[in-house]
């Protein structure tokens, strides 16, 4: 059998601590449609240091050109997902993708805070309460934005993760999204108006003490790149 290039492989790539949620969250993924000649590798990263740890480890362990990194409480709903992310994904100016984020940060660098925030996402956060999230709707196949949220951020181009400065579980992939825009490729969102994408079962909680701490950090890295619409 002749060697599979990195161009027909795709990788799932997800930081592990409850295996539970893993074991569904690959259920997801083994029934996605494969688009011929196209390979899917999972990749379970376990003992993360942080989000930028884990995910760095993950990209080191495949050859694959296209990566999901994807939260183990992330679910894609989305059997055709693989074929609609190749499809967004020939036009190699784009990097990265996610299913829902802000068109413009806001100062605060949160991506909810934007004034546009665009995507859609079902949250399942408790067995009796299940959230259609959708934000603005999108004109066209996919729309530019400046980060999206990390429960699955897709990728075409290898960029190292900022473990130097993200070395928790916070603006990891809003950091990422800016590094994307640095280095020249764009950050989309899809259109999901038929259906969404994922699903997310995050447990409700409150807000992290060191969110703030990595909120700082990100805007002392990035803060002079925003350009929040007013």
């Amino acid at each position: 059998m002749a060697d599979i290039s990195p161009e027909q492989k795709i990788a799932f790539i997800t930081c592990v601590n409850k295996e539970d949620w893993y074991d569904e969250c690959q259920l997801y993924i083994k029934n996605l449609k494969v688009p011929e000649g196209m390979k899917v590798e999972l990749i379970p990263v376990r003992g993360a240091k942080s989000m930028c740890h884990g995910y760095n480890m993950g990209m080191k362990q495949t050859d694959a050109k296209y990566k999901v990194y994807i939260h183990q409480d992330t679910f894609i709903a989305n059997k055709n997902f693989i074929g609609d992310l190749l499809n967004i994904f020939k036009d190699k100016a784009i990097g990265a993708l996610g299913v829902i984020g802000a068109r413009k940060l806001p100062k605060t660098g949160i991506w909810w805070d934007g004034l546009r925030t665009v995507g859609r996402v079902l949250h399942a956060c408790e067995a009796e309460s299940v959230v259609d999230s959708t934000c603005r709707d999108i004109d066209g196949a996919y729309v530019d934005v400046d980060a999206v949220d990390g429960l699955l951020f897709a990728t075409q181009v290898d960029l190292p993760w900022r473990e130097d400065l993200f070395n928790g579980w916070h603006f990891y992939e809003i950091a990422q999204s800016m590094e994307m825009w640095r280095h020249g490729y764009r950050v989309v969102v899809p259109q999901q108006e038929d259906d969404f994408w994922c699903i997310h079962c995050p447990k409700e909680k409150p807000l992290d003490p060191s969110y703030k701490k990595y909120q700082k950090i990100f805007l002392k890295e990035y803060g002079g790149e925003l350009n929040p619409e007013i």
